[in-house]
């Protein structure tokens, strides 16, 4: 799909900044979020496109702080977008623009489904997080393949029978959202799109 300035809507899983909801208006069958913002508003304009921990929205009014976003209630059933509330933190990236770095993998910000934290534990210097998975969706998920998670672009390290683990290092754990996460928490998953 092609953005409203004319660049693809394709993310790569790399979280530009941390952003804070401001504000969620729920109607009966949507909702509007308000999404406190830096970095990310530079060069974006109303109709873009930002992921919000990995689900793809579209910009439809901003001020040099924050921008607000409508959430279709699909979305909301669909992805963890449900479990976020006035204070919550969230990972944000702007869709690419072409020629532009691509240093994770292709993300679409179309989640494929939910996962849920089965357990984070410290190894030597990163954290190995587990996450399980819905069965029909581990077909798609390949040890040292690349998936989104709240959308950060990880390498699976390992595959099990119920789910997948990713390891964490340092800098991305500073960076994004997910070791702030804990035991049971939702997270949004959208598999590497070549693999499936």
């Amino acid at each position: 799909t092609v953005g409203k300035r004319g660049h693809e809507k394709v993310f790569t899983g790399i979280v530009e900044e941390i952003g804070k909801i401001k504000e969620i208006k729920k109607g009966p069958a949507s909702a509007v979020f308000t999404v406190a913002a830096d970095k990310i508003l530079e060069d974006t304009a109303p109709g873009d496109s930002i992921a919000v921990n990995g689900v793809c929205l579209t910009v439809t009014d901003l001020t040099d702080s924050q921008f607000e976003a409508d959430v279709m209630h699909e979305t909301i059933e669909r992805s963890s977008m449900g479990d976020l509330e006035t204070g919550s933190f969230v990972n944000l990236e702007r869709a690419i623009k072409a020629g532009g770095r691509f240093g994770g993998h292709i993300v679409s910000g179309h989640i494929d489904t939910c996962g849920t934290i089965a357990d984070l534990r410290r190894e030597n210097n990163a954290v190995i997080v587990e996450i399980k998975t819905p069965a029909n969706i581990l077909k798609n998920i390949v040890k040292k393949g690349s998936i989104a998670i709240d959308g950060i672009s990880l390498t699976v390290a390992y595959v099990k029978e119920d789910g997948f683990a990713v390891s964490i290092i340092p800098h991305t754990g500073q960076q994004t959202i997910l070791l702030n996460k804990k035991k049971h928490d939702t997270v949004n998953l959208e598999c590497d799109v070549i693999g499936k």
